[in-house]
Formats: C-alpha cells, structure tokens, sequence
C-alpha cells in the first residue's frame, strides 16, 4: 500500500496494491496488518454505503464528542470530490481543506480523522460510497458548515446549476459560526 501525505497533516491518501489480469482485479480494501504498519492503526466499528446520482452534494459533516469520528472513505463505483475540512481548534492549518477525486478506477481511499469536517459531490453518472467509521452514527450528536461557504472556497467541480443537496445541507452555518472542534468537547 502507498500512503500520500496530503497539505494538512493527518489526512492521508492510501492507494493499495491492485492485482489485476484479464478476469478482473483483487485488492484489500482493509488490512488490519497492513494498515498498522503504515500507521494507520483505527478500531472501525460501523460500515456505511451510499448511492447517489451525478452532482448530489453531502456534507460538509462531522460528530460533535463524544461521537466525534475518524473516517476511511472510498468510491466503489463512479466518481466523486471528497473532501475534508480541518475544525480544530488551534491547528496550522484551521479552515483549510483537501479535496482529492475518489474513484472506482483508481481505488483510492482518503483517511481522515477525527477533528475534520467532511462532504463530497458526485462527479459521474452515479456512485457508490463506501465509509468505515470509528464511532458510531449518533443524530442528535450530527453538526455541519455550509458547503457553499466563502471564506471555504471550496470548487466542488460541479456546477451550481446542478447541485442536488437535502434541504439539511443548504441550512448549516457558516464555517465563521461553528464552535471549533476540540478533542475534549
């Protein structure tokens, strides 16, 4: 597996070996062993998979503690923008984002951890996610920016014409409005 360190640290790109022939490809999309070895060492302990059709957009999202999550994502189908914005407080790089294509030919995964908001925009037809999380899923512990956000500038390569969000996602505040993220929330 090749870890790609990213421009915010702790948010890294994980491309695994692809063993590929004429019938097909086979590949570890999770290796408790080969993960730890590349430090990438995380008790996941909820698997989520989404579909969505070309130009939804979903995020930005994080947990408020003590639900807050790491996550491991990927594209099994399609294309998509993921990104990750960094909410803690005090950090370098604060309000910064990556945003990294995930998609079923490249096999890519973007980890990233606790501490980060997170969203992506469907860049294909249609596309299947698929997310392992550290913690698990808690409503009432659900936070969000707005994913159009300014002072974000975030080119979700999709046009706004063409955005498909839940009314949800169009109401989140402003990133200036949020309560940064702090490990012991």
């Amino acid at each position: 597996m090749n870890v790609i360190k990213t421009a915010i640290d702790g948010v890294v790109i994980l491309e695994p070996k692809i063993f590929g022939d004429s019938r097909g490809y086979f590949f570890e999309s999770w290796s408790e062993r080969a993960f730890a070895a590349a430090e990438v060492d995380f008790r996941w302990v909820q698997d989520n998979e989404s579909k969505s059709s070309f130009g939804v957009l979903r995020g930005l999202h994080w947990q408020a503690a003590p639900y807050t999550q790491a996550k491991l994502v990927r594209v099994i189908v399609g294309s998509v923008l993921d990104v990750a914005v960094d909410i803690r407080k005090g950090s370098p790089t604060y309000g910064k984002h990556v945003a990294i294509e995930l998609s079923g030919d490249n096999k890519r995964q973007l980890l990233i951890p606790r501490g980060f908001a997170h969203g992506f925009a469907v860049l294909s037809d249609e596309a299947v996610f698929a997310y392992k999380c550290d913690n698990v899923y808690m409503p009432s512990a659900e936070r969000g920016i707005r994913f159009d956000d300014p002072d974000l500038a975030i080119d979700w390569r999709v046009k706004p014409d063409k955005w498909n969000l839940s009314p949800k996602d169009g109401r989140h505040p402003c990133f200036s409005e949020i309560t940064p993220w702090k490990e012991a929330q």
